[in-house]
C-alpha cells in the first residue's frame, strides 16, 4: 500500500527489533562478524547497493546511520542515500565523486557561496574549469556546455537571491548531453519537490536546516540514482565521510516533524510577506510571491510548497542605517544558518560584491530572513519598529 509523504515521515525508521518507535543510538568502529565469508559477503552487499542492516567497518555508519539513510533514501525516491558531517561536505561529495582533472563544471552564478568557492577556486588547482551561468537565462546555461562539460550543478532556489529555474528544461539538456545533474535542494527538502524523481541524478540536502529543525545538528545527505551510486560510494568510503549516530538520531527525530513545521514556516513567511510589500523601503521581495512572474511560474510547476527563507531588496544610502535595523530586531537572531524554530536575519553586504550583477545597484542592499515558529503577529511587530531605523 502506498501511503504520502506525510504517513511515511512518523513511520519510517522505527526499530523493528527492539519494537521501538525509535532507532538506537549505536556507536561503534569495529564490527564483528562470525566468519569471514560473512565479512566478505556483507562487502559484496554493500557494493551493490542492497540495504543493509550493518557495514562492515564501522567508518560507513552503524545502525543508526543505516536507519536515516533509508529513511531520506525512501523520502527522496533514490536508490541510495549518503550522509556526511555537514551539509557543504555533501555537495562537495557530490561534486569530487564526478569530476576529475580536464572535467569542465557549469554551476548557477547564484550558488551558496562556500560551493562557489570550491569550483572556482579549489577545482582549479585540480585542473577542472568551472563556468557560472545566469539562473534566469536558460542559453546562458546552454552557451557554458561543452564536450569536457561533466557535471551541471543547480541550486534551486539561488542562495540569497531566489531564482526559480526550469529545471525540467535543464535535466532535458543534461541527458541530451550526457552530463550529469546535481542539485541542492535543501530549500524546497524532498518534501515539496523530489528532484531524482524529475531526472536529477544527485539531490543534495543540508540535514541542518529543515531536516533536524532545532538548530542542534550538522550534517548532510547526499541521495542518488543507480548510474552514480558506484562513483560517489567509492569516494565517500575512500574520503571517510560519516555522520555521527547521535546527530543521526537528532536529524531522524526532527524529520518525523518536518510536514507540520514547513506549513506553519510557509504560513507565517506568507503573513510577513503581505506587511512587507507595502513597505516603501522594500523595492523587491525575492520570493515566489509575484503571479505572473517566471520566478512564480517555476515555482509552480515543481513545488507543492515554499518554505520560510527569503530575501529583500532595502533602497538605503545610509549603510549605517542597515545595520540599525537588523541590530534592533529583537526576535530575528543574527546567525548564519536557517531552517530552525527560530527567526534570523543577515544583512547580506557581501551577496552585492559577488553575486550575480542585476542586484548590484547604487544604494541597494540585501537582507535575508528565515522565518521561524513564532507567533506571526509578533514578528511583525518586530519588523514594524525596525524598520523606523532605515534611511
Amino acid at each position: 500500500m502506498k501511503y504520502s509523504d506525510t504517513t511515511k515521515l512518523k513511520h519510517l525508521a522505527q526499530d523493528k527489533i527492539s519494537r521501538s518507535a525509535n532507532p538506537a543510538i549505536v556507536r561503534n568502529s569495529t564490527i564483528f562478524f562470525k566468519s569471514m565469508q560473512e565479512l566478505l559477503e556483507k562487502e559484496k552487499l554493500v557494493k551493490k547497493g542492497s540495504k543493509v542492516d550493518f557495514y562492515e567497518y564501522g567508518r560507513a555508519g552503524s545502525q543508526t546511520t543505516i536507519a536515516l539513510q533509508n529513511f531520506i533514501a525512501e523520502f527522496e525516491s533514490a536508490h541510495a542515500t549518503f550522509l556526511t558531517s555537514t551539509g557543504f561536505g555533501s555537495v562537495a561529495l557530490a561534486i569530487i565523486s564526478i569530476c576529475r582533472p580536464g572535467d569542465e563544471i557549469v554551476v548557477t552564478d547564484a550558488v551558496y557561496a562556500p560551493t562557489r568557492m570550491i569550483t572556482s577556486k579549489l577545482l582549479k588547482e585540480f585542473k577542472i574549469k568551472t563556468h557560472f551561468y545566469n539562473p534566469e537565462d536558460f542559453k546562458s546555461l546552454e552557451s557554458k556546455i561543452n564536450k569536457k562539460t561533466k557535471m551541471i550543478f543547480v541550486e534551486n532556489p539561488g542562495s540569497n537571491t531566489f531564482e526559480f529555474q526550469d529545471l525540467s528544461r535543464i535535466i532535458k539538456l543534461a541527458k541530451k548531453k550526457k552530463i550529469i545533474t546535481a542539485i541542492d535542494n535543501t530549500w524546497g527538502t524532498p518534501f515539496f519537490i523530489k528532484p531524482l524523481k524529475l531526472g536529477f541524478d544527485m539531490s543534495i540536502s543540508s540535514g541542518t536546516k529543515y531536516f533536524s529543525g532545532h538548530s542542534d545538528v550538522m550534517l548532510g545527505s547526499l541521495s542518488v540514482n543507480k548510474k552514480v551510486y558506484e562513483k560517489v560510494r567509492l569516494c565517500n568510503k575512500l574520503f571517510g565521510y560519516r555522520a555521527s549516530p547521535d546527530d543521526a538520531y537528532l536529524v531522524l527525530r526532527g524529520l518525523r516533524t518536518l510536514d507540520i513545521r514547513l506549513k506553519r514556516h510557509e504560513e507565517t513567511t506568507k503573513k510577513i510577506i503581505n506587511f512587507l510589500k507595502k513597505e516603501k523601503k522594500i523595492k523587491e521581495i525575492l520570493y515566489p510571491h509575484k503571479k505572473g512572474t517566471t520566478n512564480y511560474e517555476n515555482w509552480k510547476k515543481y513545488y507543492s510548497g515554499s518554505t520560510g527563507l527569503f530575501s529583500i531588496v532595502v533602497f538605503s544610502k545610509n549603510r549605517n542605517s542597515l545595520y540599525k535595523f537588523v541590530n534592533s530586531l529583537k526576535l530575528f537572531g543574527i546567525g548564519q544558518s536557517w531552517g530552525g524554530f527560530e527567526s534570523l536575519v543577515l544583512y547580506q553586504s557581501h551577496v552585492i560584491q559577488r553575486v550575480y550583477k542585476k542586484y548590484i545597484k547604487p544604494n541597494h542592499h540585501i537582507i535575508r530572513f528565515h522565518v521561524g515558529l513564532e507567533d506571526s503577529n509578533d514578528l511583525i511587530a518586530d519588523l514594524k519598529q525596525a524598520l523606523k531605523k532605515i534611511k
